[in-house]
């Protein structure tokens, strides 16, 4: 862009029909984006402050539509249309944004407020998800930030849910989650237990939450920062996404909403996928980690790992104080992790 005295503006037109979380899809129900699919970037300027307007739509379908997001505000009331700010283009593109009339329900864990609104049809209790999703959220607090002073770094955390017919995704930021999950997997008023589509939510869910540690605040030094003009490769995503995938389901023991006979269903289930003839390979992990999934299963591999190290190696506090003085000693700019 040539240099030029005063205001410019810019008209931009972004493709917004992708209901995945990685994307944007507006319509008289809804309306999603995530922040990389509509903010443009000026090449040169990354670090300077970032002002958005967020416009009520003006169908009278929408009429009761309010926002969510964990971009911090600046004019705007809160759930509002109105302005936001962030620091800089990085933190702009690090918080999406739902638009709707979502359903929403809150609860505390580590000091901070954590919100869940919920979008889409569906009779879903979220008094019960919010518990849930309270306990997963607390236990895994405290394994970073150690009990009894166990506080997050942020101050404000959004889950944000979209309850669909088939769809099923997820997408960690710094302070919030983009969750798509099947309309069955939300817990049904009255139900007793965790059924098998309720507890591939909690999964969902302690995954999602568990990467804002490991990969947004652990990761490989080559992240920071990212490269915005190209695809951004690793070959340590076998440990960062093998760790998380690791403890998203073992948190759920660890805070009681399931079994150990549950867990060890769920983990005998991923072993013997790996060991399919369709899923073994030669491959190092690096190389695997330049793959998609189900390439290979980083969860197979850390438990398999985790079983040899304590078998060579027995010690107090193992892999979590590991990763508890890995999360706090990066100070964000990226930790190296070894890829082979």
């Amino acid at each position: 862009m040539a240099p030029c005295i005063g205001s410019v503006s810019l008209i931009a037109e972004v493709y917004a029909f992708d209901l995945s979380v990685r994307a944007a899809y507006p319509d008289q129900t809804r309306g999603y984006f995530n922040g990389p699919s509509v903010f443009v970037w000026l090449v040169e300027h990354e670090e300077r402050p970032c002002d958005v307007e967020i416009i009520a739509p003006m169908s009278d379908a929408c009429h009761n539509w309010r926002v969510a997001t964990s971009l911090p505000r600046s004019g705007a009331e809160p759930y509002g249309f109105g302005r936001y700010a962030a620091a800089n283009y990085d933190e702009l593109i690090d918080h999406p944004v739902e638009m709707s009339s979502f359903m929403l329900a809150h609860f505390e864990a580590g000091g901070a407020r954590h919100d869940i609104a919920v979008s889409g049809r569906h009779r879903g209790d979220l008094e019960r998800l919010a518990r849930d999703f309270a306990r997963l959220a607390q236990s895994q607090i405290d394994l970073f930030g150690g009990a009894p002073v166990s506080r997050v770094p942020f101050d404000y955390y959004l889950f944000q849910v979209l309850a669909a017919e088939a769809a099923r995704g997820g997408l960690e930021h710094r302070a919030s989650t983009s969750l798509v999950c099947k309309r069955d997997e939300l817990p049904q008023p009255g139900a007793r237990g965790v059924s098998e589509e309720y507890r591939d939510l909690l999964g969902l869910a302690s995954h999602e939450y568990f990467l804002i540690w490991n990969v947004k605040r652990i990761k490989p030094a080559a992240f920071v920062p990212y490269d915005l003009t190209r695809e951004n490769y690793t070959a340590q995503l076998w440990a960062l996404e093998g760790i998380t995938s690791y403890y998203d389901d073992l948190t759920l023991v660890r805070c009681g909403l399931i079994g150990a006979s549950d867990y060890l269903e769920l983990i005998g289930r991923s072993i013997t996928t790996l060991r399919t003839p369709a899923e073994q390979s030669n491959a190092s992990r690096s190389r695997a980690s330049r793959q998609s999934p189900p390439s290979f299963r980083p969860r197979s591999l850390r438990v398999l790992c985790r079983l040899r190290l304590r078998h060579a190696r027995p010690a107090p506090g193992g892999a979590a104080t590991l990763l508890r003085r890995t999360s706090t000693c990066g100070c964000g700019k990226g930790t190296k992790i070894a890829s082979t």
